[in-house]
């Protein structure tokens, strides 16, 4: 790439990119934090049926073949 050509990407970037002033780069426009609690709060520890039925299922596996524990154990 010649020094024409780089001078002509220079240009085409600086005309396609808008400037960012130094102020929006510094600080938000609004505080973030009330929104922060507010996604917080509102998050439950909802388990979904099939969570719940896979457990059911690993419980009842475990308590047919006890066997099966000791090579659980050994592969974690």
């Amino acid at each position: 790439m010649n020094e024409h050509e780089q001078k002509r990407m220079e240009q085409l970037l600086k005309q396609s990119l808008p400037p960012i002033s130094v102020l929006a780069a510094t600080e938000p426009q609004r505080d973030l934090w009330p929104a922060m609690v507010r996604r917080l709060e509102a998050r439950s520890l909802a388990v979904p049926w099939f969570d719940w039925a896979l457990l059911a299922a690993v419980v009842a596996w475990f308590a047919l073949f006890p066997g099966t524990i000791s090579l659980l154990f050994f592969h974690l």
